[in-house]
């Protein structure tokens, strides 16, 4: 089985983000023991989903629970640059598209009680492959060798890749960056999810500027977001937009 290490600059970025990171992770525990497999989506790329999906892995390896992190956004994946290795190793479209056992595919990493399985080579038919039974049949190899299993998913507004991820997984949670994506985006990537048929958990906030006024009411989240139910975070987004209404009005 090949080693990954996680290069340096992902390490130092664990360390000064573990307390957000544990407290996601301390949500979706209390959430229901039955919530083992979940997927992790956002509406666009660059609002952070491969982020929280890593560092959310390490926060339950880092509690001695067997994690196994899935890179399941084969068309555009960003984890090549997260970990490092020596040696060649195969990936998820490999396996999926009958190229690879499964046990050919499940890395080592460095940071104890945390398998990977990275994404492959970019395949010509991603959506097809998620459907077939090789996918179904990872899912049920995961739920029994792990006690959590992440999945990085592609972004659920560009492609319907994480819907069908989501429907095989027990949860799902959205990522958003703060400020980047317009409300109406957001509520549809939830119902999406929610559509799915898995539990949808909630919706993480991320890159949250602390310096801003108008992110005031998210001072608790912390610089990298946190875990909540979208009802809350809506319901924080409708406070905050009237209180700015309201001042407008004075000043004007």
């Amino acid at each position: 089985m090949p080693l990954l290490k996680l290069v340096k600059s992902k390490v130092n970025f664990a360390k000064q983000t573990e307390e957000y990171y544990n407290a996601i992770r301390t949500n979706i525990q209390f959430s229901g023991a039955q919530i083992k497999v979940i997927a992790i989506s956002s509406v666009e790329a660059g609002e952070g989903k491969s982020t929280t999906s890593l560092n959310l892995a390490i926060s339950f390896a880092s509690v001695g629970l067997r994690t196994l992190l899935i890179d399941a956004d084969t068309r555009n994946s960003v984890f090549s640059g997260t970990f490092k290795s020596n040696e060649p190793y195969k990936g998820l479209s490999n396996f999926l598209s009958g190229n690879a056992d499964l046990n050919e595919t499940i890395c080592q990493t460095d940071i104890s009680g945390l398998d990977v399985i990275a994404s492959g080579p970019v395949p010509p038919n991603p959506t097809s492959l998620l459907q077939n039974d090789n996918f179904r049949h990872l899912m049920e190899v995961a739920r029994s060798r792990y006690d959590y299993v992440i999945i990085d998913t592609p972004p659920v507004g560009l492609v319907i890749d994480a819907v069908i991820i989501a429907h095989q997984a027990d949860a799902s949670l959205l990522v958003t960056a703060a400020g980047k994506i317009k409300r109406r985006f957001v509520t549809k990537a939830v119902e999406q999810l929610e559509q799915s048929g898995s539990q949808f958990l909630g919706v993480v906030l991320n890159k949250v500027d602390m310096t801003v006024d108008k992110y005031g009411s998210y001072g608790s989240y912390g610089s990298y977001g946190s875990y909540g139910s979208y009802g809350e975070y809506r319901k924080k987004t409708d406070q905050t937009e009237g209180h700015s209404r309201a001042h407008r009005r004075r000043k004007g």
